[in-house]
């Protein structure tokens, strides 16, 4: 099959599904412009999923919009570094359950039965392809280069969204309801520890989440800090353009070798995680961050087979400071001096960090506002959570706050407590999506209730037009 043809399988898949029916949701309008039923903020995998889930249940009045140029959404040509996608392949995700639009269809209509048996990760440039490929075959209604600055509810149960940027059709988009589909950053900031960010200026190091010239530091020694994936990824890359040496340090003194992902794949904790207490998921949570991620086999591999490259276990950053040479590091082995600083921190969970929220987010329930754990797993950076709906919508901690927050969706990494990693990892897409749309819509229906209520009690088109006669039907 070719990609051709696969487009066409896609069109008829969803002919048979009844795709592309009329909209249910009533019309809403205004005098300071068209209002959106909905508009998805992010346009990576997690908000073309969305946009598709809504099409799917005959929502269409809605919008994508991404602060990105077309064909550079989310993390894959941007800050991730990894060789593959760390995902098994056969997981399915945002095609919610037709074959035609499986990341496997589209790859074995290039590369037949034969390429999918041989291919053993999704190389990351391909799942990039895969996405532009999704949001085209279903002609998805997104918009590039349009930023999100600001959230403002109105007295009407609409948001005005403040934008910028130079795809932006005007400055401001109404909509009775916004999905922030804002990937793993979404939820709050990346992290530089403070004693780096204070003491360092920027041109000595970068958060592994920034663009990194790399070419400019072909020849250069670089330190990095972290022993999860995103280290690893970041070693492999650098050595790969020619860094002449890579240290990468671990405040552990063994590597993790656990992956919690796997397990919950197979066990039900993905699909099913809304339906714990939140004693569980608390708990659940609080030992996944203890484990992390850590690489792949094949990742640390490729970083370990370079000669320039080198590991520090038990090794944390103590202190660094600027030289003229470049930053040296302290660690408890010593001091050690780099051209170049990569950091590996992962990131910080937060809704006051975000600028588009700022007019809510004091409103917003914190997980440290509805449940306080035993002192063992008592977490602030868990603690710090939205908590949200099993539809991923925000929840307020005060009366004040529910009009306001009332039609606001976090589906990004800021979900994690609430609603497991369906929103914050491939592997759990397919079940976020259902959840998230499922709420939509019912929030859309039940805003709509009365008219809809009001138009079929007096509905009264005939359907039925047979009479009887004694001699039978009557023609």
């Amino acid at each position: 099959m070719s990609l051709e043809a696969l487009n066409k399988q896609v069109k008829t898949d969803l002919s048979y599904l009844a795709f592309g029916g009329p909209s249910w949701v009533r019309t809403l309008k205004k005098p300071e412009g068209h209002v959106y039923d909905v508009v998805i903020v992010g346009g990576g995998q997690s908000g073309l999923g969305a946009a598709f889930g809504l099409l799917r249940e005959r929502i269409s009045n809605i919008l994508v919009i991404d602060e990105n140029r077309e064909g550079w959404e989310g993390p894959w040509e941007t800050y991730a570094r990894m060789v593959t996608l760390r995902t098994p392949k056969h997981l399915t995700s945002i095609d919610l359950g037709i074959p035609s639009l499986t990341f496997r269809a589209w790859w074995e209509a290039q590369f037949g039965p034969e390429g999918w048996e041989a291919l053993d990760k999704i190389p990351r440039g391909a799942w990039m392809n895969y996405l532009r490929w999704f949001r085209k075959v279903l002609n998805l209604p997104v918009i590039n280069e349009v930023k999100l600055k600001l959230i403002e509810p109105t007295d009407e149960g609409i948001h005005r969204l403040h934008i910028e940027g130079t795809g932006a059709p005007s400055d401001i988009l109404l909509a009775r309801k916004v999905i922030l589909a804002t990937g793993i950053q979404g939820g709050g900031e990346w992290h530089v520890p403070p004693f780096i960010a204070e003491k360092l200026p920027h041109h000595l190091y970068a958060h592994s989440s920034e663009a990194i010239d790399f070419k400019a530091l072909q020849g250069k020694k670089i330190g990095i800090l972290g022993g999860g994936a995103s280290a690893f990824d970041n070693a492999n890359f650098a050595l790969s353009e020619g860094a002449a040496e890579v240290h990468v340090f671990v405040r552990r003194k063994k590597l993790q070798r656990i992956n919690p992902i796997r397990y919950m794949e197979v066990s039900g904790l993905i699909e099913r995680f809304q339906a714990l207490s939140d004693a569980d998921k608390y708990a659940i949570i609080a030992h996944f961050f203890k484990y992390n991620q850590p690489p792949t086999n094949d990742t640390f591999g490729r970083a370990a087979s370079w000669p320039g490259f080198h590991l520090h276990l038990g090794a944390p950053w103590l202190d660094v400071e600027a030289a003229d040479q470049g930053a040296v590091v302290t660690t408890p082995q010593g001091k050690f001096t780099f051209d170049f600083l990569i950091i590996c921190t992962g990131l910080v969970t937060d809704p006051a960090l975000r600028p588009e929220l700022r007019l809510v987010e004091s409103h917003i329930a914190r997980w440290g506002d509805r449940y306080h754990p035993p002192k063992e797993l008592a977490n602030p950076m868990l603690d710090a959570h939205p908590y949200l709906s099993p539809g991923f919508a925000f929840i307020s901690r005060d009366e004040k706050g529910k009009k306001l927050l009332y039609g606001i969706f976090a589906f990004n990494y800021s979900g994690l407590i609430s609603c497991g990693i369906t929103a914050a990892a491939l592997s759990g897409l397919k079940y976020g999506i259902r959840k998230l749309v499922s709420e939509v819509a019912d929030q859309l229906f039940l805003d709509d209730r009365e008219k809809i209520l009001k138009d079929f009690y007096s509905y009264n088109e005939i359907e039925f037009v047979g009479e009887w006669t004694k001699k039978g039907v009557k023609p």
